[in-house]
């Protein structure tokens, strides 16, 4: 459901990272929905492809550029934004949605997986932010808008989650540093914080804890909502629509914040 004009982010350039997975995928949508020019970055170079054609569906008149990139790997980061300026011009906004899950209960976790969440979900997301971050400084745009995507794991610890909250946990402390920094150079930076949203990766996590519980998918997401007053977990399309609330500037005195969406699972 598009609950914003089309022209809501009219002129503005939106780069999304992750945008092959559900919540990256579902923004991408609605920036293209609201009238952004949108960069849309992911692995997937193939569902990029079938995400662009959906975007110029959505709105033929504002362009969408893709690359397929590794955030991981510094020359990528920085062709990624190059790219993005080349086909597109100065960027205003920027939507952090690439991440992975990974870990375990500590006694068993790796440290290659420790490094490798913690690369992608905190260091590369810093890294490119920073390069972002710099060219907005440059190009001073009226309005700069950052969000990063963490998780109700940033705020609260859960069993097996060492790797993948303290990951989601940094990315909260990154978001808080920056938003008071950025703040006074004009370019609003806050976080939303879904709890299970499904998604591939959400389906993935609730299908893991059930089998240690030997319960079945439908058994495992029937006790997931039941935790939940509000009976369910979100919709990739409800986060979206989080994210393009933050980049509009509807409230441009939202700064630094965590947006919880949980559906009362975490107040």
């Amino acid at each position: 459901m598009t609950i914003f004009s089309k022209d809501a982010l009219k002129d503005q350039h939106i780069i999304i990272t992750g945008a092959t997975g559900g919540i990256g995928w579902e923004t991408a949508l609605a920036c293209a929905a609201a009238g952004a020019n949108i960069t849309i970055t992911g692995r997937n170079e193939d569902k990029l492809v079938t995400l662009k054609g959906k975007c110029e569906e959505l709105n033929s008149n504002n362009s969408v550029h893709l690359f397929s990139a590794d955030l991981d790997a510094q020359e990528e980061r920085e062709s990624l934004l190059t790219g993005a300026i080349d086909e597109i011009g100065p960027v205003t906004g920027l939507v952090n949605a690439a991440g992975i899950t990974g870990g375990g209960v500590l006694e068993d976790l790796k440290e290659g997986d420790l490094r490798k969440v913690l690369e992608l979900n905190f260091i590369s997301t810093v890294l490119f932010t920073q390069l972002v971050y710099r060219h907005m400084l440059e190009k001073k745009p009226k309005k700069g808008t950052i969000v990063n995507v963490s998780s109700l794991s940033g705020l609260r610890g859960t069993p097996g989650s060492s790797a993948y909250a303290g990951s989601k946990f940094a990315l909260i402390g990154f978001t808080q540093s920056l938003a008071v920094e950025a703040a006074k150079r004009g370019i609003q930076v806050n976080a939303v914080c879904p709890g299970y949203v499904d998604t591939k990766m959400g389906r993935d996590s609730i299908a893991r804890k059930g089998k240690k519980f030997g319960r079945s998918y439908e058994e495992q997401l029937k006790k997931a909502e039941a935790g939940i007053p509000s009976g369910r977990i979100s919709s990739p399309e409800e986060v979206a629509n989080t994210i393009i609330f933050l980049l509009t500037g509807a409230a441009e005195n939202i700064v630094g914040e965590s947006v919880k969406i949980s559906g009362g699972n975490v107040l």
